[in-house]
């Protein structure tokens, strides 16, 4: 197949994605489509988040092993004769039925993310200009940052492939899907009508932003972990074979340019280099926990707050219980997955507190539900 028809049967497919959540925004009872649309975006790129990680846990992540079709058909129907040679002379290898699909469908809804946030920088844009520039929720700027990372992302996503899964690339391929769920909860925030915040939401803006900090901190150190299948170097709890300080490599284990599996040097990565990332991960979270816990639970005690600041309380909590779980039971693939999932979710709602802390003491401002249907703005939609 030639890349054009490639490229137009794969966006297709994007455009599917795309138009099927679309259809979800139009169908709603939400008078604010805006909002909602972008709600919807946010809740495809959780799923994305989520089911990358059962793509990389079930080591899909070659299962098409070119970029962007898969042996240069747009789905692996077409690329069936490829993929069962492929099979046949390595059953337990990177590439089969099942890890095919993985991977496209992976694509496939990643770029049904692309076309949402097009959307959402197009009826920005719209809003902006018809409204003539006065309502802040629609500047169009934000949406057009949103649209180049979500490029890169995608750059990303193909240097994934590409680079033979090289554990720095899928690392920051994870933190950039994780940084893109951040920014479009901060436009969904805008978006949103909130409960007036107490003046003293304001002594919380640096520990809500230590919190995002620290929270993006351990996220690399877990995508570090698990692209380097260092999930189990440390089999026991809450000892790490036995030891507070285990013989462990910092050296080869925190070296972030080299192949997956390979030193620096081209030889084999020792196992007590695993032992060092899985270790610093487990070490590193106790200090996550204890700023996020306290953040969190500062944020209870402040009115206009109190929901997100249990709701953050409730997943660090369930965090800890999925981490110390995923160890226990030997990582369990349902467990590895949710633990991603909360990690995402707990940047979502660090997001939140970090939104909430900034328009705290703020007073009489109009939403978005509320503008949306202004006399000025509904004047120009005519």
């Amino acid at each position: 197949m030639d890349n054009s028809a490639l490229l137009f049967q794969l966006a297709s497919k994007g455009l599917f994605v795309g138009l099927l959540f679309g259809v979800i925004v139009w169908s709603s009872r939400d008078r604010n489509k805006y909002r909602k649309l972008v709600w919807v975006t946010v809740f495809l790129t959780f799923d994305v988040i989520m089911f990358g990680a059962f793509t990389r846990l079930t080591d899909s992540g070659l299962g098409c092993p070119d970029w962007p079709g898969c042996y240069g058909h747009s789905n692996p129907i077409q690329a069936m004769e490829h993929i069962r040679a492929a099979e046949a002379l390595m059953p337990d290898g990177p590439v089969t039925v099942m890890k095919a699909w993985i991977e496209m469908i992976h694509r496939y809804l990643a770029m049904g993310i692309g076309v949402l946030i097009i959307a959402i920088l197009v009826i920005s844009w719209r809003f902006w200009m018809r409204s003539g520039k006065t309502i802040p929720q629609f500047s169009p700027w934000f949406p057009l940052a949103l649209f180049f990372f979500v490029c890169l992302q995608g750059a990303f996503g193909a240097w994934t492939v590409t680079m033979k899964l090289q554990p720095i690339i899928v690392t920051i391929h994870l933190l950039l899907g994780m940084v893109l769920l951040a920014m479009l909860t901060w436009v969904g925030a805008r978006q949103n009508t909130h409960v007036p915040v107490a003046i003293e939401g304001k002594k919380l803006r640096l520990p809500a932003f230590l919190s995002l900090l620290v929270l993006t901190m351990q996220i690399a150190l877990g995508g570090w972990v698990s692209t380097n299948y260092a999930a189990l170097a440390c089999p026991d709890l809450p000892l790490c074979h036995g030891a507070v300080m285990p013989q462990m490599d910092f050296e080869h284990g925190f070296t972030l340019w080299r192949s997956l599996g390979m030193t620096a040097a081209g030889d084999y990565l020792p196992f007590d280099a695993l032992i060092a990332i899985h270790w610093t991960h487990r070490m590193f979270a106790l200090l996550v926990v204890a700023v996020m816990g306290w953040t969190a639970w500062r944020a209870t005690r402040i009115a206009g707050m109190e929901k997100v600041g249990r709701a953050l309380l409730g997943a660090l909590a369930l965090q800890i219980v999925i981490g110390l779980s995923t160890v226990s039971l030997e990582w369990p693939l349902a467990l590895a997955v949710a633990h991603n999932g909360c990690a995402a979710l707990l940047v979502l709602l660090t997001v939140m507190v970090n939104y909430k802390a900034k328009i705290a003491g703020q007073t009489g401002d109009l939403s978005t539900a509320d503008r949306i249907d202004s006399p000025t703005l509904a004047a120009s939609n005519d």
